[in-house]
């Protein structure tokens, strides 16, 4: 399996992420990126308000493994389909959450009429600030992980420890345990294919012609 990734950072300050792979054999492919975000220096993410843009994720097991079909998000703490404020959603009283000690699902972004477009799959804001992260991207799905299992053990090449709710990761990717799950989009590669993704974190606030 033959990989490449390449980054390119505009003059508009977003960042794309370009996968392709090829295989000799069939197999299985599913790019992800696992960087963490928090648009404040100090602090945790959770006065952060997050937008998904999707309808319905994934329950998983106590494993973390999806249990199987996609769950509408409606009337639940993973409505995300307005802007909610991160701390206020994942303190809601709710079996999903107590399991992962937060978010760590993978929800299905609205499909485009074609599968390869990029359309937006998440928004990230913080309060008094004018900072915004727009992530968007060709997968299927987008894993919001709000860093439950950090425990300032950990620390960055400034010094800050890295502590639990401290950042988020917005994972783009194909749905979890896919091999396994012939409704969900297949991640089989085989050769002769190519499998391509892309995926751009927009800053729109650090495009001076926009302003």
């Amino acid at each position: 399996l033959d990989v490449t990734v390449t980054y390119t950072l505009d003059t508009a300050g977003t960042l794309a992420l370009d996968y392709t792979a090829t295989t000799d054999r069939p197999t299985v492919v599913n790019f992800t990126n696992h960087a963490y975000f928090a648009l404040t220096a100090e602090g945790d993410i959770l006065d952060h308000a997050l937008q998904v843009d999707a309808d319905t994720y994934l329950p998983v097991d106590a494993d973390g493994i999806p249990q199987g079909p996609t769950a509408d998000v409606r009337g639940t703490p993973f409505d995300l389909t307005a802007p909610q404020t991160i701390g206020e959603r994942i303190a809601l009283p709710d079996e999903q959450l107590r399991m992962a000690g937060g978010f760590d699902h993978c929800w299905i972004v609205r499909a485009p009429g074609n599968p390869e477009t990029l359309r937006r799959a998440a928004r990230l804001t913080a309060p008094a600030t004018d900072r915004i992260l727009e992530v968007w991207t060709t997968e299927p799905g987008i894993q919001v992980y709000t860093a439950n299992q950090l425990d300032g053990s950990l620390a960055g090449t400034a010094g800050r420890r890295h502590e639990r709710h401290g950042a988020l990761c917005l994972e783009t990717q194909h749905l979890p345990d896919s091999p396994n799950r012939s409704a969900y989009p297949s991640t089989v590669l085989r050769p002769g294919d190519v499998a391509r993704s892309r995926t751009e974190f927009r800053f729109p606030h650090l495009d001076a012609s926009a302003r």
